[in-house]
């Protein structure tokens, strides 16, 4: 189950416990082929149902969730095959805008994009999973949203939360290590307008990001 949260009035709570379930998801707090109550986790996040339900029909919708009749939502579960095709089209999708970046003057970005891969290496050195696969997401989708392509920019978020990372712990400090310097070396051949290794650098990521993290638990 999710562990405690409260969610603030102020912000639209659908957006709110959409992030904190897909979270709790992805880190593995909600296992695959769980089965969830929308009115419990309502109640642990001390809100009304509807924004719960909401945030799990955007889930739904994308894919990482699926409903259950007259019971609640369970995270849908994926194979191998479904992970490869994930992969797949990552590699279709985010490379080739990645690459495109390196011809882009992003001066102005720089220190924003150097503090999201610190955000990684820090939470990478703290064994802190949890802070490492939101920061993670936020560096990967920070370049993509810089390459200006609303749409892609949601394909590949949807594509990151399918994959969901099964095989991250916390005593996966060297995995976690090595995916951060993965992010300083994509970030700095981007910056140095080198488009051929940062397409070569975000390959492997993506591949060790396959066979690395992203396997079904076993049974």
């Amino acid at each position: 189950m999710i562990s405690a949260r409260t969610l603030e009035r102020d912000d639209s709570l659908r957006d709110k416990a959409l992030r904190i379930v897909r979270q709790a998801i992805v880190s593995g707090e909600i296992k695959s082929g769980e089965v969830c109550s929308a009115t419990a986790l309502a109640r642990q996040l001390g809100v009304s149902v509807s924004p719960v339900r909401e945030a799990m029909l955007t889930l739904v919708n994308a894919g990482i969730m699926e409903p259950v009749r007259n019971i609640g939502f369970r995270v849908a579960e994926l194979t191998p095959a479904d992970l490869d095709e994930v992969f797949e089209l990552r590699l279709m999708l985010e490379v080739p805008a990645v690459r495109a970046l390196a011809d882009v003057d992003l001066t102005a970005e720089r220190d924003r994009l150097d503090q999201l891969v610190r955000a990684t290496e820090v939470s990478a050195e703290d064994r802190d999973v949890n802070t490492f696969l939101a920061a993670d997401r936020e560096f990967h989708l920070a370049l993509l949203e810089l390459h200006g392509n609303r749409r892609l920019l949601d394909w590949v978020a949807i594509l990151r939360d399918q994959t969901r990372l099964y095989g991250l712990r916390e005593s996966d400090t060297h995995t976690l290590s090595e995916a951060a310097g993965e992010h300083r070396s994509i970030l700095n051949a981007v910056l140095d307008g080198d488009g051929e290794a940062a397409d070569r650098l975000l390959s492997a990521h993506l591949a060790h990001t396959r066979s690395d993290w992203a396997h079904p638990p076993e049974r």
